[in-house]
């Protein structure tokens, strides 16, 4: 670990206080010109650090850049392999190569302050600004067959949701299969991918994507997406308040909580906005009219045709009729 990075833990330890250059000199068993020179490229890089003289160094607590050190804080297994760098095409790619190179298991994963070529469902492009999303892929190793994939999904919309609850006390609704909403304006897409053993049929691996929009980027979303998307928070100072770190954290951690019984929550059936509503389903390049009758134990949707018949949705794209 470079003396910039073990700085920095230290620091997010002690978030708030000051530390002596003394103190940390001796701890981190190196020169006080060091730690000079590990402050000032901290600063360099967008951390808040307050230094004085006979004062020593304190990272302030309005400080809220991720950071890997201070994600490993609140983490429950900290030991996990992360990868975070400033902006990658896709994280989904990123924790995909990692696992397949055995560098990176169960509880890993890539973060990016932004991506050049997020994707969404249907190979659609997942918008990702710099600073004012969350841009997360988890690596996880399940049990189960790709069947069960769905549940995968359903488990980390309810991690979301219970992790914005918790750091952020905003609660969001849910909406088959993968998205969050907030005040009818989606604010998360979630993109699962398994890697699957071809002669059983069983899940290798999978990658959980999330794109989670903190507030609407200065410059605006797309005009595609000016009517439809959302921050979780009115705007950049607003969300300065809530522990990014944190809340990276206890996605994962609310995720592989899930992870170990593996269900349908009940978040995500008393949130989700879909049951008991006329709905529109997407179907290639064709769409047609249905009625959401409620989600079933496997994750799947049950629906009334327009003809009358009912009809079980593994996946698809479906929108709700006002």
């Amino acid at each position: 670990m470079t003396v910039k990075s073990r700085l920095l833990e230290l620091l997010e330890q002690h978030k708030g206080e000051t530390l002596s250059g003394e103190e940390i000199a001796k701890e981190m068993n190196c020169t006080r010109a060091a730690i000079w020179k590990a402050v000032k490229a901290l600063r360099e890089e967008g951390y808040t650090i307050d230094a004085g003289q006979n004062r020593g160094y304190s990272l302030t607590k309005e400080n809220n850049r991720l950071s890997i050190e201070g994600i490993r804080l609140f983490l429950r297994s900290p030991e996990v392999y992360i990868q975070f760098p400033d902006t990658v095409p896709s994280t989904n790619q990123a924790a995909k190569r990692a696992a397949i190179s055995g560098e990176a298991g169960h509880g890993s994963f890539v973060l990016a302050r932004s991506q050049s070529a997020g994707r969404g469902r249907r190979g659609r492009q997942f918008y990702s600004p710099e600073e004012s999303g969350l841009y997360l892929s988890v690596i996880l190793e399940p049990k189960g067959n790709l069947q069960e994939s769905l549940l995968l999904t359903t488990a980390a919309a309810t991690a979301v949701y219970r992790a914005v609850k918790k750091i952020c006390g905003i609660d969001l609704d849910i909406k088959w299969v993968n998205d969050l909403y907030l005040n009818g304006k989606k604010v998360c897409g979630i993109l699962t991918e398994a890697i699957t053993d071809f002669e059983s049929g069983d899940i290798e691996f999978a990658i959980v994507g999330i794109g989670l929009n903190l507030y609407e980027d200065p410059e605006g979303f797309p005009e595609e997406l000016r009517h439809i998307a959302g921050g979780i928070f009115p705007d950049k100072y607003a969300a300065m308040k809530a522990d990014r770190n944190a809340l990276v954290a206890e996605i994962v951690n609310q995720l592989l909580d899930e992870l170990d019984d593996l269900h349908i929550s009940e978040e995500y059936l008393s949130r989700n906005i879909v049951p008991g509503r006329q709905i529109s389903i997407l179907d290639g390049d064709r769409s047609r009219e249905a009625f959401a009758i409620k989600i079933c134990e496997d994750g799947r949707l049950l629906v009334r045709e327009a003809d009358g018949t009912e009809t079980m949705l593994s996946f698809g794209e479906v929108s709700v009729r006002i």
